[in-house]
């Protein structure tokens, strides 16, 4: 196919299968400028556009072979800016709607009086002009939506940036004041987010818990080392005042508006299911779904890591040691989730003895 002429703004096309009519119909429009191409029938029209580019055709309806109505759909398909005015003999209102329908701007009885052709035709070049300058001023709001939906993309990634850099600032200061605690919130997130996935929750929900475990314990900031790293039990008053890290937690986050989205399972993961825990003493489905998951890995983890005042579990005693506290220390279906994450990297590791 030979590449398509763009259209000057008066190159015309007319199309009709009498001879008389597509003389005088050309001569009219060239004596008003236009820069006119004739053709005998529908095909021959479809060729004629796919050698050049016209802004307006003019077409008969009733041709033989193919008539006007099978014209303009297939000329629309070529280019959907042509004007098209449609010419008959006959007076058809259902063919003149039907010309319509199908994109037809206009629609005029022979013999044409060449006043009212002349008037058709710039009103419908005129439409057609609008509606190219429509279709340009909506592919520029397209383009802008684009750009600032991009714009809004690439700020959301420098905003998740700036969230995990200070989350890692607040871990580290914070892990600085107990050194046994040094990795506890990477372990416990990446604990956690297996028994989320495990569970069946989707990728941003597993990420939600992964982001809620590495700030958990950040309110231990506020709490006396002394405390923290105290090798034998605490007193009552003592033990009051490491709770109050779970408070402490949820005022730092608060004031990062990405991490409020954690608030819950930050503000639960010290809860128990049987409604024994703190802060609020809350019970089963009261805590959050995020608070239950943290409460296990975060257990898990404090009973295989070394304390001050302990040694560390093995994981099968870890495991064996919740089992007996499921229902009423861990929501249940979660310590099944717990249990059979810590069984598939037992697994792993004794295939693969490097992931140890």
């Amino acid at each position: 196919m030979r590449a398509v002429v763009e259209a000057p703004t008066r190159r015309i096309l007319v199309v009709d299968d009498e001879e008389v009519i597509r003389t005088s119909l050309a001569r009219f429009l060239r004596a008003r400028g236009f820069d006119v191409t004739t053709a005998d029938s529908g095909a021959n029209a479809l060729v004629a556009m796919q050698q050049e580019r016209f802004v307006a055709m003019l077409s008969d309806i009733r041709m033989p072979e193919m008539t006007g109505l099978e014209l303009v759909p297939q000329a629309h398909a070529m280019d959907p800016d042509l004007a098209i005015i449609m010419l008959t003999a006959v007076n058809d209102a259902p063919t003149a709607t039907e010309a319509l329908g199908m994109g037809a701007m206009d629609y005029l009885m022979k013999p044409v009086e060449l006043g009212d052709l002349a008037t058709a035709l710039e009103r419908a070049l005129h439409k057609r002009a609008l509606a190219i300058e429509q279709r340009k001023v909506e592919r520029l709001i397209r383009e802008e939506v684009a750009a600032q939906t991009e714009e809004l993309r690439l700020e959301r990634e420098r905003l998740h940036s700036m969230v995990i850099e200070t989350v890692q600032a607040l871990v580290r200061a914070q892990e600085t004041k107990d050194p046994f605690m040094r990795g506890h919130s990477d372990r416990v997130a990446d604990l956690a987010g297996s028994i989320a996935s495990t569970l069946g929750l989707d990728d941003d929900e597993v990420d939600s818990i992964r982001l809620a475990a590495r700030v958990m314990d950040v309110g231990k900031i506020g709490i006396r080392e002394s405390v923290l790293n105290k090798p034998g039990a605490l007193t009552a008053e003592e033990f009051e005042h490491v709770k109050s890290h779970v408070t402490m937690s949820i005022e730092i986050i608060s004031a990062i508006k990405p991490l409020q989205k954690v608030l819950d399972p930050v503000r639960h993961h010290h809860e128990h299911f049987d409604g024994t825990g703190y802060p609020a003493g809350l019970k089963g489905e009261q805590i959050s779904l995020g608070g239950r998951i943290l409460s296990a890995a975060d257990t898990f983890d404090a009973l295989t890591s070394r304390r001050a005042w302990r040694e560390p579990m093995t994981s099968a005693d870890a495991v064996a040691f919740l089992e007996e506290r499921s229902g009423s220390l861990l929501d249940p279906q979660v310590f099944a989730a717990l249990r059979g994450t810590v069984s598939r990297r037992k697994t792993l590791q004794f295939l693969d003895p490097e992931r140890s």
